[in-house]
């Protein structure tokens, strides 16, 4: 099966760890792009991890709606829903995050939504966290949970 994995940057590891299993049982897989290139204005050329990357110059509101970073992760967004538009389902990768057991934030959600819309399948690793407001959500568009189980990607 095509597969894309989708969840938080932050579980990058993960990501890789869940494509090398989902590849060994024989489905063809994408992965989230980590990095994009920086603006020149913030030494160009280096790859870096947007989401940290604007965390650790001084946050969301240091880079204004019109700010060509936002381009930046425009891109990255639609790169991913490209990827799903490839696919016959998606993964979620969504161990704890922040202390939150079944982290799924809200570009996760999103992806989601697109794979709902897109009639795709949708697995997910691990329960979401009742601590998540759209906990509902996710549950109406009917995943197959594998309850931390990769291997129950059918």
């Amino acid at each position: 099966m095509k597969l894309t994995l989708c969840g938080s940057i932050a579980f990058y590891p993960e990501f890789e760890h869940a494509r090398d299993e989902l590849v060994k049982l024989g489905h063809e897989v994408q992965i989230p792009e980590l990095t994009k290139e920086a603006p020149e204005e913030f030494g160009g050329g280096k790859k870096v991890y947007l989401a940290k990357y604007i965390e650790e110059n001084g946050g969301i509101d240091m880079f204004p709606a019109d700010h060509h970073m936002w381009g930046v992760k425009t891109e990255a967004i639609r790169d991913h829903f490209d990827k799903i538009d490839w696919c016959e389902g998606i993964v979620v990768i969504n161990p704890e995050k922040r202390g939150v057991q079944g982290y799924v934030g809200g570009n996760t959600l999103i992806e989601i939504g697109v794979a709902f819309y897109l009639k795709k399948k949708i697995y997910i690793l691990n329960d979401v966290s009742s601590e998540l407001s759209y906990k509902q959500e996710v549950r109406a568009m009917q995943p197959v949970m594998l309850e931390g189980d990769i291997s129950k990607v059918k």
